[in-house]
């Protein structure tokens, strides 16, 4: 199996040693492997490959996981697709040269400019979310004389059993249409010829690890697909929107893909559709690693601090979703086989900046590396520059070496584009210098 691994006390991934490796570029960095990626991506499209009427079903990976143009790039090299949720994501893989037409447009608050420009690049679908922007997409296109495909998203009013922040088919979500708004607008289409339906989108929340929220959701759009089609209105394509799990902790284990498969495949071989599946956790969590260095170690009155150069800027999830990662020394995390709880924290100025809480970790000491692992989705993408941190870099490991396929930032990063304004004072102009696209200009 690829990925990481430790040997003769060393991490590597994918036989490559990683403390080697990140010597390039500093910490804190993420480091992915290609291998796993492709591997990861495999597993999910062998697993429903006989239950897609053309055994071909596209896997459409969400950018939004990982964005990072080396990454997309290994996946659309094996035949994956893309689930994208703005123009940016759009722009992120046109530039690696990605097919529009096997992506898929989610998001429940397109911008006209984001239609316009999925419509031009000749996008697979649209996953309408709404009526309103069922009707927006139907005026654009006409005017531009082309049809949108579509899949109209339904909200089935399903507990998905995740955290309440990733949870996405319930009533009381943003997310997609209630059935009985979809069966009117199924009942209207003549009036929206710009608009060419191609069957329904469903995606109840992210991070499941029981397959039976999946097999209820699939029970009700399996009632629907066939209401549909009684009605005369065929029903080709079927998008079952993503949210398998990963085993974040080993007391929490999560299904395997052709788990998920296999209690899926009575509602699907009966619905006879093409299908579009939309993972990202379930392809890159596993596929990378955050590495960060400690800086100090600080003995509190009641808990050992293990403080590291990594921060919520640069891992968010076990601040916004109590997100649980696994931590390791880098060398040795065996050591002399004893452990005792800290947290592990970061130099940002909040109380929820950690990266874990009430860990057992082995003695660790300043400078020693701590691997972040299961941080390949919902990692980098989700960072930010609060306390005017630069963001990380990234390295990509193939089986022939490693490259950086993300500079860190610099200061002079994190203020391009923006400008100091001259103010007048008792009548002189300011002095205060510019700021530029390259820094501080005089």
């Amino acid at each position: 199996m690829a990925g990481f691994a430790w040997h003769d006390g060393r991490l590597t991934c994918d036989g490559i040693d990683v403390e080697a490796t990140v010597a390039r570029t500093g910490t804190p960095v993420y480091v992915y492997s290609a291998a796993r990626l492709r591997e990861n991506h495999a597993a999910v499209r062998d697993a429903f490959r006989s239950l897609d009427r053309t055994s071909d079903p596209l896997i459409a990976f969400s950018v939004k996981s990982n964005s990072n143009l080396a990454v997309l790039e290994v996946l659309r090299s094996c035949g994956a697709g893309f689930d994208l949720v703005s123009g940016g994501e759009l722009h992120r893989i046109r530039a690696i040269g990605a097919d529009p037409a096997r992506a898929v447009f989610a998001g429940v608050g397109k911008s006209d400019d984001e239609i316009v420009e999925a419509l031009d690049a000749r996008i697979g679908w649209f996953d309408v979310e709404s009526i309103p922007e069922l009707e927006t997409i139907d005026a654009i296109a006409r005017a531009r004389s082309t049809r949108a495909r579509v899949l109209l998203r339904v909200n089935p009013d399903v507990d998905a059993k995740t955290h309440r922040h990733i949870t996405t088919g319930k009533r009381e979500n943003k997310f997609g249409m209630r059935i009985a708004d979809v069966e009117a607008v199924l009942a209207s289409l003549t009036s929206l010829p710009g608009i060419a339906f191609d069957g329904f989108h469903v995606h109840i929340g992210s991070q499941l690890t029981d397959v039976e929220p999946f097999r209820e959701t699939l029970e009700r759009i399996e009632a629907l697909i066939a209401r549909t089609r009684a009605a005369g209105i065929p029903v080709h394509t079927l998008n079952l929107g993503g949210g398998m799990g990963v085993t974040y902790r080993p007391e929490q284990p999560a299904p395997s893909p052709a788990r998920f498969a296999q209690a899926m495949a009575p509602a699907l071989a009966r619905a006879n559709v093409k299908l579009v599946l939309e993972p990202g956790r379930a392809i890159a969590a596993d596929a990378g690693v955050l590495i960060t260095r400690v800086r100090f170690v600080k003995q509190g009155e009641q808990r050992r601090f293990v403080v590291v150069d990594a921060a919520m800027t640069d891992l968010i999830r076990p601040a916004l979703y109590d997100g649980h990662h696994p931590i390791d020394p880098v060398l040795d995390p065996i050591r002399d086989g004893t452990t005792s709880p800290c947290d592990v924290v970061g130099p940002v100025c909040e109380s929820a900046d950690f990266l874990a809480q009430d860990r057992a970790l082995p003695p660790v000491t300043r400078r020693d590396l701590l691997a972040v692992r299961l941080a390949g989705a919902y990692g980098f993408t989700m960072a930010s520059n609060y306390n005017s941190r630069p963001r990380a870099a990234e390295i990509l490991i193939e089986p022939w070496g490693s490259r950086v396929v993300r500079q860190r930032e610099t200061y002079a990063d994190l203020v391009r584009g923006e400008e100091v304004p001259p103010v007048e004072l008792c009548g002189t102009p300011s002095t205060t210098p510019s700021i530029g696209r390259t820094g501080i200009e005089p």
